[in-house]
């Protein structure tokens, strides 16, 4: 095992929702730093191909199929790889229904929209981590990154049923860090702001871009790459203390 203890090597990481998107350059960083990303996502010909670009780059990554909504996939994921790698060192909640939400005020929101989103959004990140909870324990210390949003503490409109599926995961990132300390499990949140990714999205104008650009500190995009390097810490021996916490990756967008 490498001396560095921002090294992941020898590690295997669960990316969940990773064959595109910002799950895509989590599971690359992942590889890139001597781990084995696990991509776990239902598109599987999209998670195919992410193995295949981290092995083209010389990496290790395996994919498995994923619906984080269903208790059965879930489960079957727990026990795929309990019986393939016998532990599982770390995990990144990533997956959620984002880029095809159709802004609209809440009082239009259907009742299969809301359950549909909060079925993958916040129910989905119980089931991973619960069906993963053998293999997380066997590893004698793990850590686990929930991604949540900064669109919670902005109080952004037009999506309430997504900014109260991150709301619930930060919370359940608090309650999960205490019940899981005993096992040497670390709990942690990830808020981003505003991130641009090749998904086409409709949830921002160029307008409401812009205006975004003008609260923060420093006034670009984001891009996957600037949200790397916390998830690579939080999973890593270098935020070994670090447990309960959210980090707001945001470019000053907002303060604490």
């Amino acid at each position: 095992m490498s001396s560095n203890r921002s090294s992941l090597e020898g590690s295997v990481i669960v990316v969940t929702g990773g064959g595109q998107g910002i799950g895509r350059a989590y599971a690359h960083e992942i590889a890139r730093a001597g781990g084995t990303p696990v991509i776990a996502e239902i598109n599987e010909a999209r998670a195919a191909a992410v193995v295949a670009e981290i092995e083209a780059e010389g990496g290790h990554a395996v994919s498995l199929p994923l619906d984080v909504g269903s208790q059965e996939s879930t489960q079957r994921l727990g026990s795929d790889l309990l019986e393939r790698f016998g532990k599982v060192d770390g995990l990144v909640n990533n997956a959620a229904i984002f880029s095809t939400i159709k802004v609209k005020p809440f009082w239009e929101i259907s009742i299969e929209e809301w359950d549909t989103l909060l079925a993958v959004n916040l129910r989905g990140p119980w089931l991973v981590t619960t069906a993963l909870l053998p293999a997380l324990r066997a590893a004698g210390k793990a850590s686990i990154v929930n991604v949540a949003s900064d669109s919670v503490w902005l109080g952004r409109g037009g999506y309430l049923h997504y900014v109260a599926s991150k709301a619930g995961l930060a919370g359940m990132t608090f309650a999960m860090a205490h019940e899981l300390g005993a096992d040497e499990i670390r709990v942690n949140t990830l808020s981003p702001g505003p991130t641009y990714t090749e998904i086409e999205r409709e949830t921002v104008s160029p307008e409401q871009r812009k205006a975004m650009h003008e609260r923060q500190a420093l006034a670009r995009d984001a891009h996957p790459d600037d949200m790397v390097g916390t998830v690579l810490f939080l999973l890593s021996d270098a935020s070994a203390f670090i447990t309960g916490q959210t980090f707001h990756v945001n470019g000053g967008l907002v303060h604490f």
